[in-house]
């Protein structure tokens, strides 16, 4: 009914950890939409961009903490804080990559769904649906080029079939 009521990690792909209280302090989640349908389950990958992790690893170097790894390793240990106000300060963000259920709503198409979901203010993964396979190619070569201009790490590009039916 468009309240936020859970998240969780992917976990082992069939169980994962209630992440709840820390989705909740993300502000690019929306916490109430204004076109829900009864249930909706969204798939998406909170990140820490670039910038942020400099600043945490620099601030800790400068207390003579322990570095972290990587961004993504951070953005996952941050989500798995047990204290919200950690993960809050850590400036977490997400890219929706995906709409798992809508209860009651149909849609034909992939784009459709992040349409639906960019409507109900969620931040969806950048994304242009291609029909010639020279062109695909073509995309993947730009997304590679052009990857440092993401504020977040990417190990590449998703090909999707866009009809939901052809799935």
């Amino acid at each position: 009914n468009g309240t936020l009521v859970r998240g969780s990690t992917r976990g082992d792909g069939v169980v994962g950890e209630d992440v709840t209280e820390n989705l909740s302090v993300i502000k690019d989640i929306p916490k109430q939409l204004l076109d829900a349908p009864e249930f909706l389950e969204v798939r998406g990958e909170v990140y820490m961009s670039r910038a942020v992790f400099a600043e945490i690893n620099a601030r800790r170097e400068l207390e003579g903490k322990p570095l972290m790894a990587n961004p993504r390793n951070a953005a996952a240990g941050s989500l798995r804080q047990l204290d919200p106000k950690i993960c809050a300060e850590r400036k977490l963000d997400i890219q929706v990559f995906n709409l798992q259920l809508a209860e009651g709503k149909t849609f034909q198409n992939h784009s459709e769904t992040l349409d639906y979901m960019a409507s109900q203010h969620f931040k969806v993964i950048p994304h242009k649906p291609l029909a010639k396979a020279e062109d695909i190619i073509t995309e993947i070569a730009r997304l590679g080029d052009e990857r440092m201009a993401f504020p977040f790490d990417i190990d590449g590009a998703v090909i999707k079939l866009d009809s939901l039916p052809e799935r």
